[in-house]
């Protein structure tokens, strides 16, 4: 059977039969029963993972913001301002000496933020996670 191609009707293809035509040809198979749905989320698609991943997301940028946004301060001031860097402090110390001396403090508080929004926030939703996964792969090996 050919289409034509100027024919207003589209060409459908003959549809099989639900019945078997022929007595030899195999019987489908039953459809499966429908599983049960658990009764939590999957832990691949649960919402925890998403507010983890923010967390940690936001504690990097903290954390890399602050070291990275002073030393590009002091870049900045470098370039830029060079009679306030050479200029003399209290100490006799040119400014640009101590804003560079403080760079290592500055890097240790980015630490110290760090490991604070760690412990504080990204740790417990870590833990709540392994112990939900834990639970998850207890039910998995009852059923």
């Amino acid at each position: 059977m050919t289409h034509d191609p100027f024919s207003p009707y589209p060409q459908r293809p003959p549809a099989s039969p639900t019945y078997p035509t022929y007595p030899w040809q195999p019987q489908a198979p039953p459809e499966p029963a429908p599983r049960r749905a658990p009764l939590h989320a999957p832990l691949g698609h649960h919402s925890d993972l998403r507010v983890l991943r923010s967390a940690y997301r936001r504690q990097r940028r903290v954390a890399t913001l602050t070291a990275l946004g002073y030393f590009t301060l002091f870049l900045v001031l470098s370039a830029f301002t060079p009679g306030f860097m050479t200029a003399e402090t209290v100490s006799g110390l040119p400014a640009g000496l101590l804003l560079a001396l403080a760079q290592l403090p500055v890097t240790w508080l980015a630490i110290a933020l760090y490991e604070h929004t760690a412990r504080v926030r990204v740790d417990p939703l870590a833990d709540r996670i392994r112990r939900q996964a834990a639970l998850d792969a207890k039910r998995g090996a009852a059923r």
